[in-house]
């Protein structure tokens, strides 16, 4: 059962969740020719009445490049003025994750993104932890994560989630909690909806942008944050086989936080997470508006005004 927000972003303003819809012809529904953002707001846990958003500005602008990949226009102010009224509409007491979405709202049934009109909204919905933070065990996918030859994989296009869909259902099937997706060169790629690390004799291992991943902005974030604590942090292609003997394995993306494996098939991986553990520290300081030095990552909006 979800607690979605009272009020979402719909047709340029306010209006209550219930009453924002579209119709059964709306072309993004039929097609996937949508893109969505995934956004994580907490209460400020020292001062009342303030709002704390992680790296707005870098979510406004991956959406607005989603939007120009389905060749509509969608500027980072309006998402970010849009979702602050938003904010201040539903006035948030918990831990909330917010979705914008940018879609073709026309109810023409031809494939396209030519001559045809789109729309925004953004609603949220409360949320605490996505996966469980003791850790998740995973399988490897049997379906293959698509390439951006075929797909704009760049952007968080809802079409392309159908994979991820397949995969995730797949795992939880077959009695585990997440999907890893191999790209069609056989690397790793991602998870179902999360970037992936491994750390091997201290150095901190992803694959590269050049691997079918999305561009995940908490995975950048884990990344700059790695390195500013020493941290010889590596892009690269990762085997499969890499995953069962490296020191730990970890999930990274808005949803999930920063999420440890603790299998993968029928391997346990080690329950030691030393380079985890202090990014996941450092991280949960930051999203709570405790570290000055990350001061520019976090947007407060004060509810009061």
């Amino acid at each position: 059962m979800h607690n979605f927000l009272p009020y979402a972003w719909f047709d340029g303003k306010c209006i209550p969740f219930a009453e924002a819809k579209v119709s059964i012809a709306t072309h993004a529904l039929h097609y996937g020719t949508a893109a969505f953002g995934g956004m994580r707001a907490i209460p400020n846990p020292t001062k009342s009445g303030e709002i704390l958003l992680f790296r707005a500005d870098k979510h406004a602008k991956r959406l607005s490049q989603s939007a120009k990949l389905l060749l509509t226009s969608l500027t980072e102010d309006t998402i970010l003025h849009s979702l602050e009224s938003m904010i201040k509409a539903n006035k948030p007491l918990k831990p909330i994750y917010i979705r914008p979405f940018v879609y073709t709202s026309d109810l023409g049934i031809a494939p396209r993104l030519h001559n045809i009109e789109t729309n925004f909204f953004i609603y949220g919905l409360e949320l605490g932890d996505y996966l469980s933070p003791e850790g998740v065990t995973c399988r490897m996918s049997s379906w293959t994560r698509q390439e951006d030859r075929s797909l704009p994989l760049r952007g968080k296009i809802s079409g392309a989630y159908i994979t991820s869909s397949l995969a995730k259902t797949e795992a939880v099937l077959s009695g585990f909690d997440e999907a890893l997706l191999l790209n069609s060169q056989g690397k790793v790629s991602e998870a179902s909806g999360m970037n992936l690390f491994i750390v091997r004799d201290g150095k901190l291992i992803t694959p590269g942008v050049d691997q079918d991943i999305l561009e995940g902005i908490t995975r950048s974030s884990v990344i700059s944050i790695a390195r500013s604590m020493g941290i010889d942090v590596i892009e690269r292609p990762v085997d499969k086989t890499e995953l069962f003997i490296s020191d730990e394995v970890f999930l990274t993306g808005t949803a999930a936080k920063i999420t440890p494996i603790k299998q993968i098939e029928s391997s346990i991986l080690s329950e030691r997470r030393p380079i985890m553990d202090k990014l996941k520290e450092k991280l949960i300081n930051i999203t709570e508006g405790r570290d000055p030095n990350y001061e520019q990552w976090i947007t407060r909006i004060d509810l009061q005004i």
